[in-house]
């Protein structure tokens, strides 16, 4: 082959077609998604060599190349990556209010998002992107990946070994590729164990072709060439305004616009806005989850000329002409670079959470919440066109909720972690955890779970979850999803620790787009129930204490640590602190994190701590 290429060299002719590149490196995280680059910043800042492998020029996929730039979800979570990005957006809008769109607290421009993940990915020395490069399938020896190989459009194949890979793909492609088993769409209750699945259908939810509409002035006309295959009717009832045989949604036009506003870069008048809109919008159903990533784009074109047809609609039945497709992304047609896929390929995991798991997770046989990794508060919502006909399914409120670290491991394959859309979760959950924040966050506790995998010589399976929660605390990263208790308070630490041990439980109270699972740090508890949860997590164990429906007190708490082999709790001597004296379940989180120190107590991947098997 050197010779070849030798020999062409020298007489002129091209070696487009035939052109081979070799990479070694630590880490391969194929896909520059959301979860990905997250994946990536997180082991390249934890001292791993990390290459990145992307498709398009961008990196944070939903974030920014598929034009969702309004978030959903984790507003009121002030959780790793997902603040530092939303810090970084902060200081490039000079305001914290990013609440331009009514769909979302935080709205931005695409290519601003890009930005910023490619100024935070130029400031790790350990990072690498490799941009414009395919997926095509994995390597493996026996059971174990070790790396991929990728294609581009001219012809070129790349190949990267690694010790370790990480399948960031918005639909699951490599662990597709390595024989992993996964799930595509609705399934069983005798599957799920959830009452509500509808039963075993080949369905997904639809994708969108966003794109991103710029006010070009009064007097303007922008209106497109009419798109191929246009038809009118499929975007009436899109608002009050448009034209209408049923129920239409009920806003004007302007209203549905301003849903994904934008805000303005610093010296930009010019007023944009995210068109990503499921009401007679631009929604589109087709299931391209087993294709190759390169033979998915000629099938999408049907997406993307539904979404210029919605354009077209906007422009020339709503009366919109001055609306245009702004210079936001360095496509052929100006729309997003990729679709905003909702789901693909579900991995079966070494665990699979449920909306059990989102409902009481505190009840489950077993609690998964122990080994949570990120957290979320986006309700269960699915999209799905009529005209797919998918059954209807009667989604439960759940409250905020944590994504448990046997989620991102594959059930038998080695070598490889999962960190998008498609971790193991069921079709319903996958409602709740696909959105960005979420993702962001899962993609960051993947890099984790990575870089220790790698430093400890560890099967990802093997590795100490106390010890990569730790890491991820250290980061400012949530556990447990408790709203009432922000990163800056000194006692956050200690509250998600001893949360995580399910000794202090927080609330979950369902309210809408933004749900909540509440620590109650001011309030007291009740020595029954610290008990209780303490036998949970050291077994059964006897204690001469009295009263026990009354509030815990320091002199309770001195007892209990004692009985369990903690360090003596000092005895206050000041009358605000008085040995009798009720305390705050901060206080008791604080005192337990540094008297008893229980989060040392190993769990298993199902949460399980060893000898206590099926706790509730």
């Amino acid at each position: 082959m050197r010779k070849l290429l030798f020999i062409l060299a020298c007489i002129g002719l091209p070696v487009v077609g035939i052109a081979q590149q070799k990479i070694s490196t630590e880490l391969l995280v194929v896909g520059g998604t959301t979860g990905g680059v997250a994946a990536a910043l997180q082991s390249g800042r934890s001292g791993v060599k990390t290459l990145v492998v992307e498709q398009t020029t961008w990196l944070g996929g939903m974030l920014t190349a598929a034009g969702v730039s309004c978030t959903d979800g984790n507003d009121e979570l002030w959780s790793g990556l997902w603040q530092e990005f939303r810090e970084e957006l902060y200081k490039h809008y000079k305001k914290r209010n990013l609440f331009s769109g009514w769909v979302s607290e935080t709205c931005f421009e695409p290519r601003v998002g890009d930005s910023i993940l490619k100024g935070m990915v130029k400031k790790e020395k350990n990072i690498r992107v490799m941009y414009e490069w395919y997926f095509d399938k994995v390597t493996r020896s026996g059971n174990t990946v070790t790396g991929a190989i990728f294609r581009n459009k001219k012809g070129q194949t790349l190949t990267v070994t690694a010790k370790l890979s990480i399948d960031g793909t918005d639909l699951g492609d490599v662990y597709a590729s390595a024989g992993a088993g996964y799930d595509i769409g609705m399934e069983d209750k005798a599957y799920t164990g959830e009452s509500m699945a509808p039963g075993t259908f080949p369905v997904i939810q639809d994708l969108t072709w966003a794109a991103t509409l710029m006010d070009f002035g009064k007097g303007k006309d922008m209106t497109l060439p009419r798109p191929p295959g246009y038809d009118s009717t499929l975007f009436f009832c899109s608002s009050t305004d448009a034209p209408c045989e049923g129920k239409p949604w009920n806003g004007t036009a302007q209203k549905m616009l301003d849903y994904g506003r934008l805000p303005l870069s610093p010296g930009q008048t010019q007023t944009r806005y995210m068109l990503n809109w499921p009401p007679h919008g631009n929604d589109y159903y087709i299931n391209v989850i087993e294709m190759k990533p390169l033979e998915r784009e000629k099938a999408l074109i049907p997406a993307r000329n539904k979404t210029l047809g919605f354009i077209y609609f906007i422009q020339t039945r709503l009366g919109y002409k001055n609306l245009g497709i702004a210079p936001e992304f360095p496509s052929s047609d100006g729309l997003a670079l990729v679709p905003y896929h909702r789901e693909g390929r579900r991995l079966k995991g070494v665990v699979r959470l449920n909306v059990n798991h989102l409902i009481q997770p505190f009840e489950q046989a077993d609690p998964l919440y122990r080994t949570a990794i990120a957290v979320g508060d986006y309700p269960v919502d699915h999209h799905h066109a009529p005209e797919k006909k998918a059954p209807g399914i009667d989604f439960p409120s759940v409250p905020s909720f944590s994504v448990p670290l046997g989620a991102l491991i594959p059930q038998k394959l080695e070598g490889l972690i999962v960190c998008e859309k498609g971790i193991s979760v069921t079709n319903i959950v996958n409602g709740s955890t696909r959105l960005q924040p979420c993702v962001l966050l899962t993609g960051q506790a993947a890099g984790a779970l990575a870089a220790q995998s790698i430093r400890d010589r560890k099967a990802p399976r093997k590795v100490d979850v106390r010890k990569l929660q730790a890491e991820l605390l250290s980061s400012k990263t949530y556990l447990m999803p408790y709203f009432d208790i922000r990163p800056n308070d000194t006692a956050w630490a200690a509250v998600q620790r001893i949360g995580a041990t399910g000794i202090l439980r927080g609330t979950g109270k369902p309210e809408g787009w933004a749900n909540k699972t509440f620590f109650y740090p001011d309030s007291t508890m009740e020595l029954a129930e610290l008990e209780r949860n303490l036998s949970s997590l050291y077994g059964p164990f006897a204690t001469d204490l009295s009263m026990k429906n009354r509030p815990v007190t320091i002199r309770d708490l001195a007892t209990l640590v004692k009985r369990l082999g903690g360090k003596d709790v000092p005895q206050p001597d000041n009358a605000m602190m008085a040995p009798e004296r009720p305390l705050t379940r901060k206080q008791i989180a604080v005192l337990l994190d540094q008297y008893l120190d229980p989060f040392r107590k190993p769990v298993d991947l199902k949460g399980h701590v060893a000898g206590l098997k099926k706790q509730k």
